[in-house]
């Protein structure tokens, strides 16, 4: 409020400033007024100079209106040389000012109220920065005042502002400081700048650009140099994509759809992690599980409670039938019906053109190719614990086979990470009989999420009977006795508190036997094995990529898993669209991937859906921002359902309806997240769910119902006043 009433104050003051000194910064007035001025300076130059200087400075800082008429002034009573200094640097420094009063004065409420939309302009102006403000400098059509304030809501350097406002005015001022020279010949200040001026000001403009230009065309010139006598005349293909994931299969189906000539080779399933170890077999996992629990605990429903009597094998079976009824959708046969050509193979970069493709039987195959996508998706991290190779591990790639070829479910089964994969799967195997325990080496579960989501998720598994052991680091894996001994304990060290740091030992293992050791704790991209290192494709954990999904070689592309920063099935079709439409059309038009609406589940019972900010991301990112929340034991469809656990929470921007990011706990919250998406990608508020009909009784009310709740809390108690005047009024 206090800045509010600065900015307030000083609008005022500069209103009464340009009333009162209209008529003396006008050219008139300055025309008459010139012999005197220079009278004066002939007089006391240095007192003048002074004088003059903070006088221009003021008015730029100020934004005040005559800082042209100033530049005329110094030109016609200083000369051409003394004006261009004074000016120059007077300009600079009040331009300088008025940027960081913009700064302290409104930059915060900017940020906290369009924070989210900036952040590109902000990335831009960090990278570029230097370059938009030398151009738009030296625009003549762009008000120096308004650019000095632009500026002041961004976090541009100061030193970066100060120097390129110096350069970029420069010429301009040259302009106005020799025009000066004949002030009394001037009868309009729009006459100054010529077409022909405005013109070479405008051409120098866009000159920073066109060197930036010739200079990335010399650098990938150079990237190319040493390929160039391996560098094909022709091409056999368009596209060749590597992987036959989720990216890889989305990407060859755009580019046959366009009749481009493409390849996708894979080395291993049809279909990648999605559907051969991750999306499709723990869902279905996850559905046996919860018909399990909900036998078990059928008297919620009025029904006797019944121990679920089922072949572990038989359960695993279906999990496999259910990934043979959706491979179709990803097979060899699918995609070559669609015009792509499917290669099974090992494919290697051997240069930025040329793909060398072993067989399976040896058979090597060179194909060229304009473009390539990189689509080779990740795998599990395994920890590097001590023994861990002795015991074995199962990951979600490993898991599925293994348990497949068991006629029971392993008694005691210890599953090593708290987030999205080890919470599906810890709650499904104790849902099947397993005494399951979960380790955790953060203070909670799902750490991504806010804390009253992991709390939920937390008793949630708890109550279905998994030991939550949060706070817990392993150590090493031990086996009693010889290698042929099935004592299997997973050491770890429990988090230290006041009481642990005082015992003699320090610090507080547990040993936690088990007969399955699933490790959770993450996935790590496919970097090795099929080129970077060969070409030099730098790498930081993914694949680095521009905002065009391009690899350091432009013809070269990444999506998917293996590009980041997502590890979504979603997120890598998404991404796989912006690198084959970039990879096949970039001569004609580059689309920059965007990731500002993405929606992730996970899919344990209660279900967590999210899109965009969540609690503790704004907060940490310092934007403003109003909670609503609504309790699904209030919504009469969970109540029939008996499935009443979980609430709907939506971040709105502070003072108005716009959605920041919402948060769904509860069942179905990964359809129900669906109408947020659209809603934010879409730019509509909670206003327009509000009058949006939704059928009763249904879960997605509870959408309307948070809109409600968020309505209620911003009606205006004065209004509400006014209406029951009004009504009381009527009845007379």
């Amino acid at each position: 409020m206090r800045k509010i009433w600065i900015t307030a104050g000083v609008v005022a003051a500069l209103f009464v400033v340009v009333i009162v000194a209209g008529d003396a910064l006008s050219l008139a007035s300055l025309q008459a007024s010139q012999a005197q001025l220079t009278a004066r300076y002939a007089a006391s130059p240095f007192a003048f100079i002074a004088v003059f200087s903070l006088l221009y400075i003021g008015a730029t800082a100020l934004s005040l209106p005559g800082a042209t008429l100033l530049t005329l002034v110094a030109g016609a009573v200083f000369g051409f040389g003394w004006g261009l200094v004074i000016v120059s640097f007077a300009s600079t420094i009040g331009a300088t000012l008025a940027m960081l009063s913009a700064r302290y004065l409104l930059r915060d409420w900017v940020e906290a109220r369009w924070g989210s939309r900036l952040a590109s302009l902000q990335a831009g102006l960090e990278k570029d920065g230097a370059f938009y403000l030398f151009s738009l400098r030296l625009l003549p059509i762009v008000p120096f005042f308004l650019l000095n304030l632009s500026m002041g809501l961004t976090r541009i350097k100061l030193w970066t502002f100060f120097w390129v406002s110096q350069v970029g005015m420069l010429i301009g001022t040259m302009a106005y400081v020799n025009a000066g020279k004949h002030l009394a010949a001037i009868t309009d200040v729009s006459d100054l700048l010529s077409p022909v001026v405005s013109g070479s000001l405008v051409i120098l403009a866009f000159l920073p650009f066109l060197l930036r230009w010739a200079l990335t065309r010399w650098q990938r010139r150079q990237l190319y140099a040493r390929w160039e006598s391996q560098r094909p005349q022709t091409f056999d293909r368009n596209l060749i994509v590597i992987g036959g994931g989720a990216a890889g299969l989305v990407s060859a189906y755009i580019g046959a759809a366009v009749k481009a000539k493409v390849t996708l080779i894979e080395a291993k399933e049809m279909g990648g992690d999605c559907l051969n170890f991750g999306c499709v077999p723990s869902k279905a996992l996850i559905k046996s599980a919860k018909v399990a629990s909900q036998m078990r605990h059928a008297s919620v429903y009025g029904l006797a409670d019944v121990a679920p009597e089922f072949s572990f094998k038989a359960v695993m079976a279906r999990v496999h039938a259910v990934i043979s009824a959706i491979a179709p959708h990803d097979s060899v046969e699918r995609y070559t019906a669609l015009g792509v050509e499917v290669i099974k193979g090992h494919a290697q970069l051997i240069n930025p053109w040329t793909v060398c493709i072993t067989h399976p039987d040896g058979r090597l195959q060179h194909l060229t190719t304009r473009s390539t996508v990189i689509a080779a998706g990740a795998k599990p991290f395994i920890p590097p614990l001590p023994g861990i190779e002795t015991v074995g591990c199962l990951t979600s790639d490993t898991l599925w086979d293994a348990f497949a070829a068991m006629e029971t479910i392993p008694k005691r089964i210890v599953v090593l990470g708290g987030g999205p994969i080890g919470c599906e799967l810890a709650q499904s195997f104790a849902r099947l009989g397993a005494s399951v325990t979960q380790v955790e080496m953060g203070s909670r579960l799902l750490v991504r999420e806010d804390a009253d989501v992991s709390e939920v998720v937390a008793g949630a598994l708890t109550a279905d009977g998994v030991t939550v052991l949060t706070g817990h680091k392993a150590l090493r894996c031990e086996q009693d006795g010889g290698a042929d001994s099935r004592e299997k304990w997973l050491v770890v060290e429990a988090e230290r508190t006041e009481q642990t740091e005082k015992s003699e030992q320090g610090v507080e293992t547990k040993r936690i036997p088990f007969d399955a050791l699933i490790c959770a704790v993450g996935r790590v991209a496919r970097l090795s094995d099929y080129g970077l290192e060969t070409l030099g494709i730098p790498t930081h954990r993914t694949v680095d990529t521009n905002d065009y999904l391009q690899t350091i070689y432009p013809n070269i592309y990444a999506a998917g898993d293996v590009a980041g920063p997502y590890q979504f099935t979603h997120t890598a079709s998404h991404q796989a669209w912006y690198a084959t439409v970039n990879a096949l059309f970039g001569d004609l038009k580059m689309f920059k991937t965007d990731y500002r609406v993405i929606p992730w589940v996970t899919f344990v019972d209660p279900e967590v859906a999210r899109v965009g900010l969540n609690e503790q991301e704004a907060t940490a990112q310092g934007v403003a921002h109003e909670v609503t929340r609504y309790p699904l034991d209030d919504l009469d469809r969970a109540i029939a359902d008996s499935e009443t656990m979980g609430f709907v929470k939506v971040l709105t921007a502070k003072g108005s309806d716009r959605i920041l990011g919402v948060t769904i706990v509860g069942g179905q919250a990964g359809e129900l997240i669906a109408e947020y998406v659209l809603a934010m990608k879409h730019g509509l508020g909670l206003n327009k769910i509000l009058a949006t009909i939704h059928t009763y009784p249904t879960r997605a009310e509870a959408n309307k119902y948070a809109a409600g709740a968020w309505k209620r809390a911003h009606v205006s108690p004065r209004l509400l006043q006014w209406a029951g005047r009004y009504h009381d009024w009527r009845r007379g």
